[in-house]
């Protein structure tokens, strides 16, 4: 059973999208970005750790190098045709420490990419695991998920990679939407297989014309999707959402 909703869950909710006000930071977050990225490139020559050496694909992220750093970087989410390449954080001891921290733990509004403790696991084999991101002016960390209103853009980039220490997870997008602000972990029980279809027909029976749904995909209770969550551009009290559902995992 996942924790029932804290104080902290209730607060992420309310303020994820804080950094969609912070413009002024647009420069220095975007120089600091590269450095991030360029450390923790897989060098080829470099010994793998135990377990890389168990695994039969080659993981282009060096999580050696990035969890001597910071050890509560436990995964890295990148999404072909956008700037979203970044570690997955997730704080041991407050859901909300990442909001306006970056990886090296310095106070900075754009935040991190993270993931909540009291709701989801770092195996990424929750039924649903939910992902939060600023959506900030500067088009640094979930800004460009924003590219998913536009339907062309849709339907041309449906890859999501996670990356795993020893493990590549390939998720594909069926849907795109604005949403509420309630916090979905907290209010649908996902291990419940009922609950958990409601929720999918739910999705597949919206009918607003800013909401894309992959009617094609197939996504059952039996499958483990992703929420990617970040400010609506337009609502301040809503978010918007991309989900995506595992299709592979490589190991």
């Amino acid at each position: 059973m996942k924790k029932k909703l804290t104080i902290a869950g209730v607060i992420t909710a309310l303020v994820v999208c804080a950094g969609v006000g912070f413009g002024f930071y647009q420069s220095a977050q975007k120089e600091k970005e590269p450095e991030i990225r360029e450390e923790v490139q897989k060098e080829p020559e470099k010994k793998p750790t135990e377990e890389q050496k168990e695994s039969n694909v080659e993981i282009p992220i060096d999580f050696e190098a990035i969890q001597a750093e910071n050890p509560e970087a436990y995964a890295w989410i990148r999404i072909p045709g956008t700037n979203i390449d970044y570690p997955i954080m997730q704080s041991e001891s407050d859901d909300l420490y990442y909001l306006t921290r970056t990886f090296e733990k310095t106070e900075d509004p754009a935040g991190s990419i993270f993931t909540q403790k009291g709701y989801n696991s770092k195996d990424m084999d929750d039924p649903n695991t939910l992902i939060y991101g600023h959506n900030m002016r500067s088009e640094t960390m979930f800004h460009d998920l924003h590219s998913y209103e536009d339907r062309a853009f849709f339907d041309a980039n449906k890859e999501i990679i996670i990356y795993l220490p020893g493990e590549i997870r390939t998720y594909r997008v069926f849907a795109a939407y604005s949403y509420d602000d309630r916090h979905i972990l907290h209010s649908f029980d996902f291990q419940n297989k009922e609950v958990y279809q409601e929720y999918l027909d739910s999705i597949y029976s919206m009918r607003d014309m800013n909401s894309f749904v992959d009617h094609e995909m197939e996504v059952t209770p039996d499958d483990k999707i992703i929420t990617l969550s970040t400010c609506d551009a337009v609502e301040r009290d809503s978010r918007y959402l991309v989900q995506a559902v595992l299709v592979s995992i490589e190991n």
